[in-house]
């Protein structure tokens, strides 16, 4: 497979599991009946929500230097906001590019080894894993059997033998793959590279100031539930939901993210399916998973796009 196919193919496959996710959900709702939510809900708890969605990205950016500077560096607190708010907008176009990006962007401007910059963001990622981790036990702990009886079901629908050809092919792939790789004369350039990751990810268990590091880690996914928690109050009918049915089902629209440019598509199918288990109205729960996913968007798309601007502009004496 050449490298201009697996690239199409990278932003193709996303873009068509969105489209096909927004077919889906609008399968069974009228279209009026949808729209009219965009005229009579509150939009003062919608930007409250963006409000706080911000608040994460900046307490983010400001975390970032805990990863830093136990390696020598300096992160300017500017610069980091600029590249995690434009990080944010070029996940749109190829997921999980953004943190290539972000690392890329750090490493020009900052004077920090590129490997460096990426280990910590590997390290970030581990720790979101975390969180959202706990989150999702939290919401075992409430809703066990509602939602064990959801996974069943899905793994009833699925044929086993798909799953074992799956697994089979990920082994055979991993097993040839590393065999090629120690043959190539840049095996030890990469594992070099992977040794920089590496000591991004120890760095957590170094760093001096690992609390102020948990606490912002706690309050950016604080603020992430907050968002969500907040935009919901936008619609009225929404108001009688519980606080932790709201964190179930931000956790399956967060989870979704991955799997579509941004979550389109899927983010807003993700909320209405799980707001769905507790009789909400498929409409409204679409609804409030559009304007969510929409208000976010919004979000990134106007910060993101200043960022990019502004941060060659501000850099511009470096080379």
């Amino acid at each position: 497979m050449s490298k201009k196919l697996k690239s199409y193919i990278k932003i193709l496959l996303p873009i068509s599991i969105g489209i096909f996710c927004i077919f889906f959900s609008f399968r069974n709702i009228g279209f009026t009946d949808f729209t009219k939510y965009f005229y009579e809900i509150n939009y003062l708890w919608v930007f409250v929500g963006i409000f706080l969605g911000a608040l994460s990205h900046i307490s983010r950016s400001y975390r970032w230097k805990y990863l830093i500077e136990p390696m020598g560096y300096k992160l300017g607190f500017i610069n980091s906001v600029l590249a995690v708010f434009s990080a944010y907008l070029i996940n749109y176009t190829i997921p999980r590019a953004g943190d290539v990006a972000r690392a890329t962007m750090i490493s020009k401007y900052e004077k920090i080894p590129l490997d460096k910059t990426i280990g910590t963001i590997v390290a970030e990622r581990a720790v979101d894993v975390i969180c959202i981790l706990t989150i999702i036990a939290t919401g075992l702990i409430f809703e066990f059997n509602r939602i064990s009886d959801k996974l069943i079901s899905s793994i009833e629908n699925t044929e086993i033998s798909v799953i074992i050809i799956c697994v089979g092919v990920i082994i055979i792939i991993l097993f040839v793959s590393n065999r090629v790789l120690k043959k190539s004369k840049y095996y030890k350039s990469i594992l070099n590279f992977f040794s920089g990751v590496i000591e991004g990810l120890t760095i957590i268990f170094k760093m001096k100031k690992r609390v102020p590091f948990i606490l912002h880690s706690i309050f950016i996914w604080l603020m992430y539930i907050l968002m969500f928690w907040a935009t919901s109050m936008a619609f009225f009918e929404l108001h009688e939901v519980a606080f932790y049915q709201f964190m179930i089902s931000f956790t399956l629209a967060a989870i979704s993210i991955v799997l579509s440019n941004g979550g389109i598509g899927i983010y807003p199918l993700a909320v209405e399916e799980s707001l769905g288990w507790y009789g909400v109205q498929s409409t409204t729960g679409l609804a409030f998973g559009w304007v969510s996913w929409l208000s976010q968007t919004m979000m990134v798309i106007i910060f993101g796009g200043l960022s990019l601007f502004i941060l060659p502009f501000i850099n511009r004496n470096k080379s």
